[in-house]
């Protein structure tokens, strides 16, 4: 590449030269920052653009070496400081920077917002920042002290007013310190579904579950079993603890279901069933009885296709997929995740509370 650039510059500069006068760097993921440092302005512009256009007809060459890649100069270089120090900064797709190319290219994992949604059409409810607990200890730190920030926080609460939950804003009921939910005689029971591949999903559940009962929902977390137990090995021995309950919210529940059955408290309104996946064959047990699921994904972490095979098994037995939350959205993502035409799931009034059946996912 840079000896293309060399053929582009004259007088000629050396290969060796401009290795020494061209620096490189990413500012975003999706940008490279060509800096070039030369005797006049003229040259070190010269030297940037030449080595972007070089760039950009290396890696959009079909025959390339490291895959074909689009990639467009964004702005040409122009003069920064009388020190004659220039910039070029170019979009290069898929490409994160060039040490990150043999990586990046050709990446067809799902980034923004509206990527994730329109792969397989279905609404992004929520995008938040998640936790990346690693150990017991760590999971009992997120449940019992989770306190997202104001603009996640209403994500969350969006994500529970479009199931129809909404805590009724009164004051403290009965001492536990919390609003309690308006409900109806039947609680929502959704299974968080996420692939084994992407741990950061993981914690959606557990952060939707921690923040709906700090807002004064009555919630039930269950971990059951799944394809992959080394993928909840840690979550299921935080929840398995005996103290654990005495540390978190009074309205909620955690729950390791054992074969007698759930043992929900009364009253539980919203009960959040993880469920972590294979990425190529996914498959939840038929004893899974939930009102309804979303997918659990980070951006970054997953193709269209594995999205597509997790909603599939997250769709058997008649459950609705009604949206996707996304864990740890790109800083420079400005979509929405929007799907047109956007209707609320009507709460359904078949076995919608996980009445002493046992959640596991079968290998």
């Amino acid at each position: 590449m840079l000896l293309a650039a060399s053929a582009r510059l004259s007088p000629g500069v050396s290969v060796a030269q401009l290795r020494n006068e061209v620096q490189v760097t990413s500012p975003t993921g999706y940008l490279l920052s060509i800096r070039a440092t030369a005797a006049t302005t003229s040259d070190s512009e010269a030297i940037a653009n030449a080595v972007a256009e070089s760039y950009i007809a290396y890696v959009g060459n079909q025959g390339s070496p490291v895959a074909h890649v689009v990639a467009e100069m964004f702005q040409p270089a122009i003069a920064a400081t009388p020190s004659s120090r220039l910039e070029g900064i170019l979009i290069a797709g898929l490409v994160g920077c060039v040490v990150a190319l043999a990586v990046g290219r050709q990446d067809r994992r799902l980034r923004d917002r509206d990527r994730i949604a329109n792969s397989i059409g279905i609404p992004v409810l929520a995008s938040v920042p998640v936790g990346h607990p690693a150990t017991a200890a760590d999971w009992t730190e997120l449940l019992a002290n989770y306190r997202p920030q104001a603009v996640h926080a209403w994500q969350l609460r969006t994500v529970l007013r479009y199931f129809g939950i909404s805590a009724q804003s009164a004051a403290p009921a009965s001492g536990d310190g919390a609003d309690r939910v308006a409900a109806d005689d039947e609680g929502l029971s959704l299974a968080v579904v996420s692939l084994a591949s992407d741990p950061g999903a993981l914690a959606l559940g557990p952060q939707l579950a921690a923040y709906a009962a700090a807002q004064g929902v009555p919630t039930a977390l269950v971990i059951g079993q799944q394809q992959d137990a080394d993928a909840t090995a840690a979550l299921r021995l935080a929840c398995a603890a005996p103290l654990l309950s005495s540390k978190l919210p009074s309205l909620l529940q955690v729950i390791v279901p054992a074969d007698q059955g759930l043992g929900l408290r009364e009253g539980t309104a919203l009960s959040v069933v993880v469920v972590v996946v294979d990425d190529r064959t996914p498959k939840i047990s038929a004893v899974v009885r939930t009102t309804a699921a979303v997918l659990g994904v980070s951006a970054g972490r997953a193709t269209a296709e594995q999205l597509a095979r997790a909603a599939v098994a997250a769709g058997a037995d008649g459950r609705e997929v009604a949206g996707i939350l996304v864990a740890d959205p790109e800083p420079t993502d400005k979509t929405t995740g929007r799907v047109p035409q956007l209707i609320r799931p009507s709460r359904r009034r078949q076995p919608s509370r996980l009445k002493g059946v046992v959640t596991e996912s079968t290998r």
